[in-house]
């Protein structure tokens, strides 16, 4: 088989395929204060959950306590959700009231 398209016509089609092909959307997830959850287990999810080191989820929780919120990081919305779903599982395992929330950066 022969390649019988002309270079402007497979010009054109790759120009329009790469248009189509946009970065995802990205999501912030956060972290939210209350009076109950220990600064210990923040630290704990933020090393487990979202892999930061000691130094960053310490600066993150401190956030959290002092601001009532912290970010945790920027995701696509499918990884977002699902940090934010084993955040609450880890929460709820523990007894702690712990939410996380997904909005849009």
């Amino acid at each position: 088989m022969g390649n019988n398209i002309s270079p402007e016509i497979e010009e054109s089609a790759l120009s329009d395929v790469k248009d189509e092909i946009k970065e995802p959307s990205m999501y912030r997830v956060l972290l939210h204060n209350d009076d109950y959850t220990t600064m210990d287990f923040v630290i704990e999810v933020l090393m487990t959950v979202f892999q930061k080191s000691m130094e960053e989820s310490i600066l993150i929780m401190l956030n959290v306590h002092r601001q009532g919120r912290g970010m945790c990081g920027l995701y696509t919305l499918e990884v977002a959700e699902t940090k934010m779903n084993s955040v609450h599982a880890l929460a709820r395992k523990k007894g702690f009231p712990l939410r996380c929330s997904v909005e849009k950066g």
